[in-house]
């Protein structure tokens, strides 16, 4: 598949994304316990294209109350699946946790993966939203019971820096 099909199966999904931002964060203070409180705070993102428009990689500051930290997404589209592969990692442990797959359809993209949290089997799921010139949404939810019920625990309104 060339480059010019790609781009007309999604290698573009992620172009809004590219760019200076401001974030505003909002993370459940405790994780898969029913916790209602929320931590909110801000900091900067940055995006670039890698690999000619196949993929690119954000930086980010997640401003923790506990203590800052470097976080970074390494996304790859594959043209003959049509499906994105995204790759976090951050300063704390720097390592390519398990990859998040998905792609985008009416108006979001959707992303899934398998990892463990405090131990436990959980699956993950991202979502993108609000996709426009100057703004956009992520959120981030947990399963324990493989999808059945979800708990958003994050949540990220990305405000166009520059």
């Amino acid at each position: 598949m060339s480059l010019s099909e790609a781009a007309a199966n999604g290698a573009h999904d992620f172009d809004f994304l590219i760019g200076e931002w401001s974030v505003r964060h909002r993370r459940l203070r405790r994780r898969l316990v029913g916790d209602t409180e929320w931590v909110e705070f801000t900091g900067p993102a940055s995006a670039r294209k890698i690999l000619g428009g196949l993929g690119n990689i954000d930086e980010c500051r997640i401003n923790l109350p506990e203590g800052p930290y470097l976080g970074s997404t390494l996304r790859l589209f594959n043209p003959a699946t049509g499906l994105w592969t995204l790759y976090w990692m951050d300063s704390r442990d720097p390592v390519l946790n398990p990859p998040m797959v998905g792609k985008f359809g009416d108006g979001r993209g959707v992303f899934w993966g398998d990892d463990s949290f405090e131990g436990k089997p959980i699956r993950v799921r991202f979502i993108w939203s609000n996709m426009a010139a100057s703004s956009c949404a992520w959120e981030q939810a947990f399963s324990v019971d493989r999808g059945e019920t979800w708990e958003t625990n994050w949540t990220m309104g990305f405000t166009r820096a520059r």
